[in-house]
């Protein structure tokens, strides 16, 4: 059993005993409730945390757990108030007026992103989620970089909002090379991958302007475009990568100044952009007096048999085109929000500025953290780990889904995390995925990838976030059975 489910169930047997419990009545010790139920002290303690912050016990240091009382007294003046949910709302239908926009309803913008990082039950199968399993994450290492972290000489000061000359050195060094073209002072610490694409969408494009995004896309990708009052255009993808022919038509029709990218293992296809085109992909910016913003989200999930990677493009990018975004969030935790946004000239400056409205910096613990975690000896031991077992998840996805589902899978590249899924003809991805869920495995449909209507139906497969390979195996199973089904009914 993993232990968020653990947590989960003993939270659930927990909560029903509390209620039972008298206001004020101490609950077994952390001892007696690891023997009863067969669990680990950190499965206790977090389902604790759990009932306290749902407002059923209170813990006080050195004497225990206890069972909340049904009112508590609140600090300002006294007056007694009902628990976390219990109170009745009034009328809230004023705010429908007060939120009306002509962008429509940010929760539908937020709709593919919420469901990238939707945690399924526990008997349901993930091959959707783009995090990869927590047995294939370094825990170990991420605590001792936080103690030591902790212990650093002014780890608690506010850090440089640009960020830490040393880590952003780190990331300069990582994406160009030790005698590239990005300097340390070409980097901008961010709050993760997701936070630097807003910021790069924010300040490179004025609202209402077209942006040019490949297609299929990250919806993450289209979210940020739209909730910044911009015009996602497609550009089509191919197993190449982009293409540069119908690139640099739509730099001509749309005037576009900013078009957003993810050369190595694009999220869905999977493809690794050519040689030939990334030489394109500059001179057609370039000419276009536009940015490229390059999302280097996969690197560090190249698998074990894959060959040597391209540079990115920022490293071969003298001019200022690329504005470069690193994040190690995939590779470490998805709690670790530590990112990097490259660029030069007055577009650093812009980016600079939008960041620090925004978010004033990156928190310097999580920092300090980072600079620990990448000079660790461990780290490369780890990411050599997480390539070989990358690799052995796909591998037997691809044997499953061959076997399983012959013709659905197209070209792919041995990196990233996901496949993508060419479904037959009539079968709707929407309907697919439902059925799916109801079938214990959780997928992704492929219509939020587009900006516009989508040529053919198509899955995403995630092997990552599984818990090993005979579970992927298990899902692929599974999925054949509900696409039978859905293709005959």
């Amino acid at each position: 059993m993993s232990e968020r489910s653990s947590v989960t169930e003993l939270a659930d047997s927990l909560r029903r005993e509390v209620e039972r419990y008298p206001e004020g009545r101490k609950l077994p010790s952390s001892r007696a409730l690891m023997e009863r139920h067969q669990v680990s002290p950190g499965t206790v303690s977090r389902a604790i945390a759990v009932l306290a912050a749902e407002g059923l016990v209170i813990s006080r240091p050195g004497a225990g757990v206890f069972r909340a009382a049904a009112f508590t007294t609140g600090p300002a003046t006294g007056a007694r108030r009902a628990p976390s949910g219990t109170a009745r709302p009034g009328d809230l239908s004023w705010q429908e007026i007060a939120l009306s926009s002509e962008t429509g309803p940010r929760d539908l913008l937020a709709a593919p992103v919420f469901a990238t990082l939707r945690v399924p039950p526990p008997d349901v199968i993930d091959l959707n989620s783009g995090y990869p399993h927590a047995s294939l994450l370094p825990e170990r290492l991420l605590a001792a970089a936080l103690a030591r972290a902790g212990r650093r000489p002014g780890a608690w000061e506010r850090p440089p909002t640009d960020g830490l000359t040393e880590l952003r050195g780190w990331f300069a060094r990582d994406i160009g090379g030790h005698d590239g073209p990005i300097a340390t002072g070409d980097v901008l610490l961010t709050s993760g991958g997701q936070s630097g694409l807003t910021v790069a969408m924010r300040s490179l494009a004025a609202p209402g302007a077209p942006v040019l995004v490949e297609s299929p896309t990250y919806p993450g990708i289209l979210a940020v475009v739209r909730a910044a009052g911009l015009r996602p255009v497609p550009v089509p993808v191919d197993a190449d990568g982009v293409r540069t022919d119908l690139l640099a038509e739509a730099f001509e029709a749309t005037r576009a100044r900013v078009f957003v990218c993810q050369p190595l293992f694009q999220n869905p296809t999977g493809a690794v952009l050519s040689p030939e085109r990334r030489a394109e992909v500059l001179r057609i910016a370039r000419a276009a007096g536009a940015f490229v913003v390059e999302d280097d989200f996969s690197r560090l999930l190249v698998h074990a048999d894959a060959p040597a990677l391209p540079r990115p493009l920022a490293a071969d990018d003298r001019d200022g085109v690329v504005v470069h975004l690193r994040s190690l969030t995939k590779a470490a935790s998805p709690n670790l929000r530590v990112g990097a946004l490259t660029a030069r000239g007055p577009a650093l400056a812009r980016l600079r500025a939008t960041q620090v409205v925004d978010s004033f910096f990156v928190p310097r613990p999580l920092q300090e953290a980072t600079l620990e975690l990448v000079a660790d000896p461990g780290w490369a031991r780890h990411l050599r780990a997480l390539g070989t077992e990358l690799r052995n998840r796909r591998t037997a996805a691809v044997a499953a889904l061959h076997r399983e589902l012959p013709g659905v899978l197209g070209s792919y590249r041995p990196g990233g995390y996901h496949l993508w899924l060419r479904l037959p003809e009539g079968v709707d991805d929407g309907v697919l995925t439902a059925a799916a869920m109801r079938a214990g495995v959780q997928v992704t449909p492929g219509r939020p990838y587009h900006a516009a209507e989508p040529p053919a139906a198509n899955l995403r497969l995630s092997y990552a976030a599984a818990e090993n390979s005979a579970q992927v195996v298990e899902g692929v199973h599974r999925l054949r059975a509900v696409l039978d089904e859905v293709a005959t009914g």
